[in-house]
C-alpha cells in the first residue's frame, strides 16, 4: 500500500507512463537520450507544479491562522529552548524561499524577539517546509524525507542557540532594532476568506517559483541523459571524500526554493551522486543563496553575517557526512 502511495499518487509514475505513451505516438523514442530528456521535463515540470499547488492551498489555508503578529506574540510566549524549537517549526509552515524570508525575519527582530529565535526560523523556513517533506518522499522514500525535516530543525534550534550564545544583538542594523511596532487587530477570517487568501498565495507562490522550476528541471533533464555516469560519480561519488564540500559550495552561488532543487537532486542521485551530497547541494541552494546573502547584509553586519554563514555551512556539511554514512539504510 505504501509503496502504491509513494510510486503512484506521490510520485505520479502514471503521468510519466502517459507522458511516454504520448510522446511515442508523436514519433519520439523515450529510451533515447532526446526522448528521455523531453520526457523528464514534461514530466517533472508537472509534477512539482501540480503538487506544489495542492501543498501550498493547504498549508497558506493553515498559514492564514498564523499572521505575522499573531505568530509574534506565540514565539513571545516561550523562552530559552523551547522559543527556538517554536520558532524552527513555526518555518516548516511557511512556504518561502530565503530571500521572502528576510522582511518576515526583519519584523520579528522588529518586534524585540530573541535573536537566536529569529535566526532559527530564518534557517529553518527556506531549508524545511511541509511542502518539500512531501515532494523528498515522493522521490526519495519517506526515511530520506523524515530525517531531512529534522536534520534540518536541528540545524536550525542549534544554529540559533549558538546565535544567541554569542550576544550579537548589537550586529543587528540600528534602523532595525530601534523600530516602532504597532499593534494591528487581527480580524477573524471566514472560512471562504481564508480559502481566497490560500488559493491568492498558491498563484503568487507557483508565478516565482515556475521559472526555478523550469530551471532546475531541464538541468535535471541534462544530468539525467547527457552527461556521463562517470563523470558525476568521480565528483560526487564515494571515491571522493570532499563531494560533500563540493556540493556545498556549488549550491551557493545558485538561488531557487527546494522545489527548484529537487529535479537537479533526483538527477545527481540517479547518476550515482552519494545521498549526502545531494541533500547538502540542496539545503546550500535554499538557505545560502547569495541573493537572500545580499538581502541579509542589509538586515545585520558583516559578523553576525558571516557567524551565520559559518553555522549554515558547517551544519550542512555534518548532515551531509551523516547521510552518506547511512545512505544504504535510508534507501
Amino acid at each position: 500500500m505504501w509503496t502504491f502511495i509513494q510510486d503512484e499518487i506521490l510520485g505520479m509514475k502514471w503521468l510519466n507512463r502517459l507522458i511516454g505513451s504520448l510522446l511515442s505516438l508523436f514519433g519520439l523514442d523515450v529510451n533515447e537520450k532526446l526522448g528521455s530528456s523531453i520526457q523528464f521535463f514534461i514530466y517533472d515540470t508537472i509534477k512539482i507544479m501540480l503538487l506544489l499547488g495542492i501543498l501550498i492551498l493547504i498549508i497558506s489555508y493553515i498559514q492564514s491562522f498564523f499572521p505575522p503578529e499573531r505568530s509574534k506574540k506565540i514565539l513571545g510566549r516561550f523562552n530559552g529552548i523551547g522559543a527556538r524549537i517554536i520558532a524552527a517549526l513555526l518555518g516548516t509552515v511557511t512556504p518561502f524561499c530565503s530571500c521572502s524570508s528576510i522582511p518576515l525575519f526583519i519584523g520579528f527582530t522588529s518586534a524585540g524577539l530573541p535573536l537566536g529565535v529569529t535566526f532559527s526560523f530564518l534557517i529553518s523556513s527556506p531549508m524545511v517546509d511541509l511542502g518539500s517533506l512531501v515532494l523528498l518522499m515522493s522521490i526519495f522514500g519517506w526515511k530520506v524525507a523524515v530525517v531531512y525535516v529534522v536534520l534540518g530543525l536541528v540545524i536550525a534550534v542549534i544554529g540559533g542557540t549558538m546565535i544567541e550564545r554569542l550576544h550579537l544583538e548589537d550586529q543587528v542594523q540600528d534602523y532595525i532594532r530601534n523600530a516602532k511596532q504597532l499593534e494591528v487587530p487581527q480580524n477573524k477570517l471566514l472560512f471562504r476568506d481564508r480559502l481566497k487568501y490560500a488559493w491568492e498565495q498558491v498563484v503568487s507562490t507557483a508565478k516565482k517559483v515556475f521559472p526555478y522550476v523550469l530551471v532546475g528541471v531541464g538541468i535535471g533533464a541534462v544530468i539525467h541523459n547527457w552527461i556521463p555516469k562517470d563523470w558525476v560519480i568521480a565528483a560526487l561519488g564515494g571515491n571522493n571524500p570532499f563531494g560533500v564540500i563540493i556540493a556545498t559550495i556549488c549550491g551557493i552561488p545558485m538561488y531557487a526554493d527546494i522545489f527548484g532543487t529537487i529535479p537537479i537532486a533526483e538527477a545527481l542521485l540517479d547518476k550515482g551522486a552519494l545521498l549526502g551530497v545531494v541533500l547538502s547541494f540542496m539545503m546550500a541552494v535554499t538557505t545560502l543563496s547569495l541573493p537572500s546573502i545580499v538581502m541579509l547584509k542589509k538586515a545585520v553586519k558583516a559578523k553576525l553575517l558571516g557567524i551565520f554563514i559559518a553555522i549554515c555551512t558547517v551544519g550542512i556539511i555534518i548532515v551531509g557526512y551523516a547521510f552518506n554514512a547511512f545512505q544504504y539504510i535510508l534507501i
